[in-house]
């Protein structure tokens, strides 16, 4: 099956811009080196840093070409040369290491094994397709760098969006108090989630209203990111998840509170609680809308509107 003169489908561009840069090709598939899984991949998430790394230049990418992709679930097609976690037949889901090991809006895509865990038997390829990136980025920033607690109270800001609403349900699996910003029409799905307290970002200055929090998932950055310090007991963490510069750390030493700006990394370890958490019903990803791989510009012009409740996902036939 693993054949060297073997090609594949994947959403290539050749240049930076709008989703119409995005086409379908055809490239060689890959082939799995030392401690690599080759995948066929069924369902692949799409994230905001795929749009982004589509239009921006600076990034962490170099200039295209390039395929796009770091969620993925799917099937283990081959395994490379001392691979023991996985066998032909597997079905897994994970995220390729980021930012450099992006690839999964394709048909095929090959990643260390120990980026991956056993997909969940309580849920589709689509459902596993949409939570890895996001779902270890919303772990990494609550439980590997804020080890929240039960009882503690946790700001998740953008509470219905990709990162957002998994956080929540984390959160609210190991026993915190969530407080969740969201536009007014999306607090039924608050509600849902498990959210204590919604508030509408529109309508209140979240910064004056929340006051004493442990711990701030932030995934808005610049000024956001520093008023949302402010609303932090003395001690607590603000997480922001997107680059920030010098003046986060320089005033939350100044407010006595903790900042950090962690990048998502692959994780077998986390992937396997992810699938824990899926297994005992306290995490679920909300999937918006899926689309068909060769329509990954639509699923990028969706998500960048801002306006979606949940993950987009690409399916692979």
């Amino acid at each position: 099956m693993n054949d060297a003169n073997a090609d594949m489908r994947a959403i290539r561009q050749d240049v930076l811009g709008g989703p119409e840069v995005l086409r379908e090709v055809r490239v060689p598939r890959p082939v799995p080196g030392v401690g690599e899984v080759l995948i066929r991949v069924r369902a692949a998430g799409v994230n905001p840093t795929d749009w982004k790394h589509r239009a921006l230049k600076g990034l962490f990418l170099p200039e295209p070409p390039f395929v796009l992709g770091w969620d993925v679930s799917g099937v283990v097609e081959a395994v490379g040369v001392g691979v023991a976690l996985f066998k032909p037949g597997d079905e897994v889901f994970g995220m390729l290491p980021y930012p450099h090991g992006h690839g999964s809006h394709a048909e095929y895509v090959t990643g260390p094994a120990r980026a991956f865990a056993r997909k969940p038997a309580s849920i589709d390829h689509v459902q596993a397709g949409a939570l890895p990136l996001a779902a270890l980025t919303a772990w990494q920033v609550l439980v590997d760098t804020a080890d929240l607690r039960a009882g503690q109270r946790v700001l998740v800001h953008a509470a219905a969006g990709g990162v957002g609403h998994l956080a929540v349900q984390i959160a609210k699996a190991r026993g915190a108090y969530v407080i969740g910003t969201a536009s007014a029409g999306k607090h039924g799905f608050l509600r849902e989630l498990g959210v204590d307290e919604a508030i509408d970002y529109r309508e209140t200055d979240v910064f004056e209203a929340v006051r004493d929090v442990d711990v701030v998932l932030d995934p808005i950055g610049g000024e956001h990111a520093l008023r949302s310090l402010r609303t932090l007991r003395p001690g607590g963490i603000a997480v922001c998840i997107l680059r920030v510069g010098p003046e986060f750390a320089a005033e939350a030493e100044r407010l006595g509170v903790r900042a950090e700006a962690p990048i998502v990394e692959a994780d077998h370890a986390g992937m396997n609680a992810i699938a824990g958490l899926v297994e005992s019903g306290e995490l679920r990803a909300t999937v918006a809308d899926t689309f068909p791989l060769a329509e990954a510009a639509k699923a990028h012009a969706l998500g960048e509107t801002g306006r979606t409740a949940g993950k987009l996902v690409l399916t692979v036939d």
